[in-house]
């Protein structure tokens, strides 16, 4: 996600090749079939809707049928962060059992004013990310803070990366998210509130591969309890 480009005049008479030459330097890299992604991505998407459709009902059933689902995404396409030598034998990916306990609504705090940073990136430079927000909850008798973030460029989206007393034992030492809806991954809000659903929480396309290149949760998205429910460790 690259910074957005300046303001720039129509040039009359002129080739348009400063700005070709602007963009050319920018460090962003493109996926090798576009269109296979935009399908991962509309996958994923439907996936939550459906979650966010069915989950007051059933959250259990709604959580499996999501499971199942994304393991067929992830043992057959061709974007999948599992490498292609190892999607016929891959087994699915390692969850804990689903507790209902662990899933609550979060009131949302806006901060006064985003606090932006940035996150390098490999592939893709530095991606611009601002805290918008707290989201403040009570979850399995743990009263508890998450800073919620957006990432900034065209279009945006919100992103809730944790970690916590499981990470780097039986969970990805760099977190899990809850929410990255540049990517579709989205429980549901309304206005002041925010969905928080442990159970769906999930590791990032880096865990299963070093190629990948992830922004992994920052500092002070570490909460001090283990959560044990949501995705385990992600190497097949």
């Amino acid at each position: 996600m690259p910074p957005a480009l300046p303001r720039t005049r129509p040039s009359h008479g002129r080739p348009a090749s400063r700005l070709g030459h602007f963009i050319e330097r920018i460090p962003v890299s493109a996926p090798h079939n576009p269109l296979s992604l935009a399908h991962w991505r509309r996958t994923i998407a439907t996936a939550y809707a459906a979650v966010r459709a069915e989950g007051a009902q059933d959250p259990a059933a709604s959580a499996r049928r999501f499971r199942e689902a994304r393991d067929r995404l992830f043992a057959e396409h061709p974007d999948s962060p599992i490498l292609p030598a190892q999607r016929s034998t891959w087994r699915g990916a390692d969850w804990y059992p689903y507790d209902p306990a662990w899933r609550v609504m979060a009131a949302v705090k806006l901060a006064p004013c985003a606090t932006p940073f940035q996150i390098p990136l490999a592939a893709d430079g530095l991606v611009r990310c601002s805290r918008v927000a707290s989201v403040e909850f009570t979850v399995a008798g743990h009263a508890a803070s998450l800073a919620l973030y957006w990432f900034e460029g065209y279009g945006g989206g919100l992103w809730l990366p944790f970690t916590d007393a499981t990470s780097g034992s039986t969970t990805y030492g760099g977190g899990r998210y809850l929410y990255d809806t540049i990517k579709g991954a989205d429980l549901g809000a309304n206005d002041s509130e925010l969905m928080l659903d442990f159970n769906f929480a999930y590791n990032p396309s880096c865990a299963f591969d070093d190629r990948w290149s992830c922004p992994l949760s920052p500092a002070e998205n570490r909460l001090d309890f283990a959560v044990p429910v949501g995705e385990r460790h992600g190497r097949p």
